[in-house]
């Protein structure tokens, strides 16, 4: 009898907090970010624990660069949920952030954690596309002298070709126009074009005419391909 009555009496606290929680995701999903963290940021102090709260207040710090308010969030994801890969992306991706934006000196001791957070991300999901996107972009923008390797990053432009061959193209293509090889980018995001006629592949390829090959004409008649395929 005690126990009906205890959830009788706590039912409608319940529907409250599922209330406020719909209410701050709703907020979320529009995009009205400044709205919703308020309202994440009081349900999360009756439900500490709470992941997707916490996920949904890392992604509003992230997107402030609010750099070391996100990684604190993902932190505490990786530790409450240690077996979730896209914690892992999302706590690298914010560390890559705080490096690129911060002290340089000291992004040089963040480089292993966040390479090992992407990698633990694909040891724990093989297919997590995300990831080698990131590792790619990581190893084309270091220095070699601190472990860039421009093969590396066609190894895991390989790994992508394997799992989805749009993302595999799309990332030589853009290997090969950040080394300069903009003829076998041009080939590679045709290729992309080809197997989807995607708008991101649609935009690669133009971009890569106007800004690199100066060739505006083309970029215009790609986009205007894109265009009248709708």
């Amino acid at each position: 009898m005690k126990q009906l009555l205890v959830i009788f009496l706590l039912f409608p606290l319940m529907i409250w907090s599922q209330s406020t929680f719909d209410t701050a995701e709703k907020l979320f999903k529009e995009e009205k970010f400044d709205q919703a963290r308020p309202i994440f940021e009081n349900f999360l102090k009756s439900n500490p624990s709470n992941l997707k709260t916490i996920e949904y207040l890392g992604d509003i710090a992230g997107r402030n660069k609010s750099w070391d308010t996100a990684i604190g969030y993902y932190k505490k994801l990786k530790q409450l949920r240690p077996s979730e890969a896209n914690y892992y992306y999302k706590y690298g991706g914010v560390l890559g952030m705080k490096a690129i934006n911060g002290n340089k000196f000291k992004a040089l001791g963040m480089i292993d954690e966040i390479k090992g957070s992407f990698e633990k991300a694909i040891m724990l999901n093989p297919k997590h596309i995300e990831a080698r996107w990131a590792l790619i972009e990581l190893y084309m923008q270091l220095p070699g002298i601190v472990g860039g390797s421009q093969s590396k990053a066609i190894k895991y432009s390989n790994e992508l070709m394997k799992l989805s061959p749009v993302d595999g193209y799309l990332s030589r293509g853009h290997i090969d126009e950040y080394f300069r090889r903009y003829t076998a980018a041009e080939e590679q995001f045709k290729k992309a074009i080809a197997i989807n006629g995607s708008k991101m592949s649609y935009q690669k390829l133009a971009n890569l005419y106007k800004n690199k090959m100066n060739e505006p004409e083309k970029a215009k008649s790609v986009l205007e391909e894109y265009k009248n395929k709708k």
